[in-house]
């Protein structure tokens, strides 16, 4: 760790205290073992069982923190990234891993292209507009 010319670290900061680097929390992973990419909109959900997270010696502070959030009420990636203060990529690799260790379960948005027509959904109005 290499100092400024006043003696402090440059991996300090005054106010938050030690810096812990994004690639510490995920062992220098930039993916999970899940395959898919998680949208800032899509939802985690915790499991029933993710109650017992805080005794699993296998997750760190922060997957705890994640599961913590989820068992309050379902949250979306970017929801989790602003309440913990952790960069995107981060929080989609801890969530990745909850996926995986099955502590929550990620429910994605609808795919643009599956969402019904916009003049079917004009029809159907008019159509209860006119009953």
């Amino acid at each position: 760790m290499s100092t400024d010319g006043q003696g402090r670290s440059h991996w300090f900061d005054d106010e938050a205290g030690p810096v812990v680097r994004p690639y510490a929390m995920t062992r220098g992973r930039t993916t999970s073992a899940v395959q898919h990419r998680l949208d800032l909109i899509a939802l985690v959900v915790a499991e029933p069982h993710a109650e017992d997270a805080e005794t699993d010696p296998s997750l760190s502070p922060e997957h705890v923190d994640i599961v913590a959030l989820c068992l309050v009420a379902p949250q979306s990636v970017a929801e989790l990234a602003a309440g913990l203060d952790l960069p995107i990529g981060v929080v989609r690799v801890l969530v990745g891993d909850l996926v995986d260790t099955e502590f929550v379960h990620v429910n994605r948005p609808v795919p643009p292209a599956e969402l019904p027509d916009e003049s079917i959904l004009r029809d159907v109005i008019s159509g209860l507009r006119a009953l």
